[in-house]
C-alpha cells in the first residue's frame, strides 16, 4: 500500500463525510449529549477566529478592496486607486465645468 493513500473517513469524498457527520450530529442532539455553545463560548470562538483571519494581511487587503468596490456601486475608485470620472447622473458624455455647477457662467 502506498504511503500517501488515504484510508477510512479521510479517504471518502466530502459529500459522504458530510452525510456521516450530519447523522452523528443529529444523533447526539437527540440523545442530549451534543455540545451547545453558551453565548460566552460563542463570543470567545468568534474572537479567536477573527484574530486568526486578521493575521493574514493579504486576505484582509483583498476583502477590503472588495468591500470598497461594492460600496457606492463600485464607482468610487478603480483598481488603480484613481477616482472614477463617471458623473453621478451616469451620463459619461456630460462635460460640465465646476463654474457651471457653482452658478458661474451660463447660470
Amino acid at each position: 500500500m502506498a504511503e500517501n493513500e488515504r484510508r477510512g473517513f479521510a479517504g471518502m469524498d466530502q459529500e459522504k463525510q458530510r452525510q456521516i457527520a450530519r447523522k452523528g450530529g443529529k444523533a447526539a442532539h437527540e440523545k442530549g449529549t451534543a455540545h451547545e455553545f453558551t453565548p460566552e463560548e460563542a463570543r470567545e470562538a468568534g474572537r479567536k477566529g477573527g484574530e486568526a483571519v486578521s493575521r493574514d494581511r493579504e486576505h484582509m487587503s483583498r476583502i477590503g478592496r472588495e468591500g470598497g468596490l461594492s460600496s457606492r456601486g463600485g464607482q468610487g475608485r478603480s483598481d488603480s486607486g484613481q477616482r472614477s470620472h463617471t458623473p453621478s447622473n451616469g451620463n459619461e458624455d456630460s462635460e460640465s465645468s465646476d463654474a457651471e455647477h457653482a452658478g458661474g457662467a451660463g447660470a
